[in-house]
């Protein structure tokens, strides 16, 4: 009965112009459903999207059509940490769950995580807890080590980017980083290994590990960060909160991304 609720929704959402879908030709000719420019349009007015930048060709049906896998495999990560969420008595609701969030480094470059998560600790019944977010990379195993690896350098990049003030008056302000804006601490950096075998997830651990000896400001920001990776078939069966994580510091280490 849900299935045919959400199909029944999804029609109507489509009839308003708000989402589209385009049909796979392969697995079962699926069908999957993306938002309109209409519909980031008015998504983009609800308080927990208002200031957000949209993701890039989120619109596109080609482009959707080429990213398939990937959006499928990221949301299905997502779904990981609701349900354990909800397991535990905690909070972490769908729209805590951000794609394709913009964070930009200079030059007009940008650090655009696959997820933003927020994942309050405690009760959902108004006990006090603690907010914990997480920047979420899933690697799917189409891109070598160590490109891989680059992404902890672009990373380290946002820690330490500040903007240049404008003007004379701010000037002689104190210069502030860029992430300091959106987060009181810098979120922790989750990656989800999928597509590979054990040998290709050791190959993947040991080059997020050695980039810290090749480049001193990741090697700072593994001191200031909690940088924690996990094969995605580890999350699926023992759950996000589960001893899973491995700290790219010390990846011999087993443990659960909410210590």
């Amino acid at each position: 009965m849900r299935i045919e609720q959400t199909r029944r929704r999804l029609a109507k959402l489509r009839a308003e112009g708000l989402v589209d879908r385009i049909t796979l030709p392969q697995a079962g000719r699926t069908r999957v459903w993306f938002a309109t420019a209409y519909g980031v349009q008015v998504a983009g007015e609800w308080p927990e999207l208002r200031g957000r930048r949209p993701p890039r060709l989120v619109s596109d049906p080609i482009a959707a059509r080429l990213r398939v896998s990937h959006t499928l495999t990221v949301t299905e990560t997502g779904l990981q940490f609701l349900l354990d969420a909800r397991r535990r008595g905690e909070v972490c609701r769908p729209l805590d769950f951000l794609p394709e969030v913009h964070h930009p480094i200079g030059g007009g470059e940008a650090v655009i995580p696959d997820a933003l998560l927020y994942y309050q600790r405690g009760s959902r019944n108004g006990g006090e807890g603690s907010m914990l977010r997480a920047f979420l990379e899933v690697d799917r195993a189409t891109m070598g080590p160590e490109r891989l690896a680059s992404k902890l350098r672009a990373y380290a990049r946002l820690h330490q980017y500040a903007p240049v003030p404008v003007g004379r008056r701010r000037a002689v302000e104190a210069v502030q980083e860029e992430w300091r804006r959106h987060y009181p601490l810098f979120p922790r950096l989750l990656f989800v290994l999928d597509g590979t075998g054990p040998a290709g997830i050791d190959n993947r651990l040991r080059a997020l590990h050695a980039s810290a000896d090749v480049d001193l400001s990741v090697a700072l920001f593994l001191r200031e960060v909690t940088v924690l990776a996990a094969p995605m078939t580890d999350l699926l069966q023992h759950g996000p909160a589960a001893a899973v994580w491995r700290p790219v510091p010390d990846p011999e280490r087993r443990v659960s991304w909410l210590g």
